[in-house]
C-alpha cells in the first residue's frame, strides 16, 4: 500500500490500474506512477484528499478519459502539447497556427 491515507477501495483501485498498465507494456516504475496519480486524482474528486487542484476536481474522470490525452491514438497530441513543442523548437508564428499547421511544423 503506497499511502496510509488510502482505504481498501483505493488500494484495490491502485493494484488494478498498476496491473493494467503493466499489461500494456509499461515499466514497473511508470505503472506505479500512473496508478498513484490516478488514485490520488480520484480521491481529490470525491473529497477524500486534503489537497486538490482545480484540474482534479473540474476535469473529466481518469476512468472516463481513458488516455484521450496520452498523445497517441486517433486524436494525437493536443494543440497545447503541439504548441509547447513548437515553442521549445523556436517555431516562428506558432501563435497563429492551427493544430494541423503545428503538427506539420513540429513534425519537421
Amino acid at each position: 500500500m503506497p499511502q496510509r491515507q488510502w482505504g481498501s477501495k483505493r488500494e484495490r483501485q491502485y493494484e488494478h490500474v498498476k496491473s493494467s498498465q503493466k499489461a500494456q507494456g509499461r515499466s514497473e516504475e511508470r505503472a506505479t506512477e500512473i496508478a498513484a496519480r490516478t488514485v490520488n486524482k480520484e480521491r481529490a474528486r470525491s473529497g477524500e484528499a486534503s489537497q486538490k487542484s482545480s484540474t482534479s476536481t473540474k476535469d473529466i474522470s481518469s476512468g472516463r478519459r481513458g488516455g484521450q490525452r496520452s498523445g497517441s491514438g486517433p486524436g494525437g497530441r493536443t494543440k497545447a502539447q503541439l504548441y509547447a513543442d513548437a515553442k521549445r523548437q523556436g517555431v516562428q508564428g506558432r501563435s497563429k497556427m492551427s493544430k494541423a499547421q503545428l503538427e506539420r511544423a513540429v513534425g519537421r
